[in-house]
């Protein structure tokens, strides 16, 4: 019996799922591996094609029409980019991001374009909305591939960018409140891969339960204080008390099978100043191969930089992978660099949106879904897409059963005290 170097390839994928994350998670139902398969078949490959994460779905239809009728398939990306950039309600990305822990609202961007195979990316800059354009500026303007902070904003109005406050009122408050429940707790000090971190306390909380109550309520307070409308309140103390993290990737294809890719984020909400995460990385939060495909990413940056996560889903394309095999060997080597240690990898998110050359995609996460279960429904990781018809949102494979959990981590919240924010 002979094996093609493809058969090799899967093989040796699904026995590392099967011995490796597979048997350390084995009667945990929190962390055993998820089973479903959403790997779209050869039948169904469709060009043009766009995907891109769910904040960017109701701007899919207008940026596949413009690609179907010979758009440029990077100019199409950005097109769905740029809507919640534009967009003071998405919280991470653009105008009305949350802020660092200064206040000051901090934008990363990258794109490439796989038909002439150039690049360009920006990172912590400051008062310029739309950065996934700014990206591109780099990308014709430029002999660069990055610029960055101030020097990136000041080629940004070089070349016609209006300089704007990007912190809208809404955010501001709820970065105010963030100040009055973080002041003695901040994103100093040592992260998860610290060989010495410490999981917090899983006790009942039963004793702290009259402390939790005054403090949401002491929140709450403090948010009319600051002029919080009434029916914004109660999401405003959820974002304080568990910072929100989130961006926007998008991969457009053509028929003609050209393709291109484009990530842009407001970055970790209250991080601290000048951090640069996965999204302006070329590698890590974007990457596209003209002969092969592209892929980028949401979720912890600094866990993607690790593992240059979009350059090795399209290199495991390259080498034979489907997208989803492509993605999920990727997501291991995160689970890999915590020696499967879930106490770890649950404070980890990660999402993946794949598109080969020839229209296969797929939507993949390190867990099913995120958020916290103590106040309402964890949202569930999607991919959108777009390839003719009508745009369609669905569920990622995940490699791990369960939702992530906020970091950094925070107190167990007393049963009756969650109820008030169900």
């Amino acid at each position: 019996m002979t094996f093609s170097r493809r058969d090799f390839v899967k093989t040796s994928v699904l026995g590392a799922v099967a011995v490796g994350v597979g048997s350390q998670a084995r009667g945990d139902s929190h962390s055993s591996v998820a089973t479903q398969d959403h790997d779209s078949q050869p039948a169904s490959y469709k060009r043009p094609i766009i995907i891109c994460a769910n904040n960017g779905f109701k701007y899919l239809d207008d940026a596949f029409a413009f690609l179907k009728n010979g758009g440029d398939t990077l100019d199409a990306a950005l097109q769905v980019v740029k809507g919640p950039e534009d967009d003071p309600k998405d919280r991470s990305v653009g105008l009305g991001g949350l802020p660092n822990e200064e206040g000051v609202v901090e934008l990363d961007a990258c794109c490439m374009h796989g038909p002439t195979r150039r690049v360009g990316s920006v990172g912590a800059v400051r008062n310029i909305k739309n950065v996934s354009l700014v990206s591109k500026a780099v990308m014709e303007h430029t002999g660069h591939v990055m610029l960055v902070g101030e020097g990136a904003e000041r080629f940004a109005v070089a070349v016609g960018f209006p300089r704007e406050n990007l912190l809208t009122d809404d955010s501001r408050k709820i970065w105010l409140l963030w100040k009055e429940y973080h002041s003695d707790a901040d994103w100093w000090g040592p992260g998860i891969s610290n060989p010495h971190w410490q999981p917090p306390p899983t006790d009942d909380g039963r004793p702290q339960s009259e402390l939790w109550r005054e403090r949401v309520h002491h929140l709450e307070e403090h948010a009319a204080n600051l002029g919080i409308a009434p029916e914004l309140r109660r999401e405003a103390v959820y974002k304080v008390m568990f910072p929100p993290m989130g961006t926007i990737h998008c991969s457009a294809l053509n028929d003609k099978g050209e393709i291109s890719g484009c990530t842009t984020t407001s970055g970790l909400a209250f991080k601290l100043p000048g951090r640069v995460g996965d999204s302006p990385i070329i590698g890590a939060g974007c990457y596209t191969d003209q002969d092969v495909g592209s892929a980028g990413a949401t979720g912890s940056g600094e866990e993607n930089i690790k593992v240059a996560g979009a350059h090795t889903i399209v290199e495991n394309m390259r080498h034979g992978m489907s997208p989803r095999e492509a993605g999920m060997d990727t997501l291991k080597r995160i689970v890999r660099n915590y020696n499967n240690d879930m106490n770890k990898l649950k404070f980890i998110d990660m999402t993946y949106y794949i598109l080969r050359k020839d229209g296969a995609y797929a939507g993949v996460s390190l867990w099913e879904g995120y958020g916290s279960s103590s106040f309402g429904t964890p949202s569930v990781h999607k991919i959108a897409v777009q390839d003719g018809g009508q745009a369609r949102s669905e569920p990622t494979v995940a490699l791990l059963k369960g939702n992530s959990q906020e970091f950094p981590p925070p107190p167990k919240v007393p049963t009756e005290v969650q109820k008030q924010f169900k």
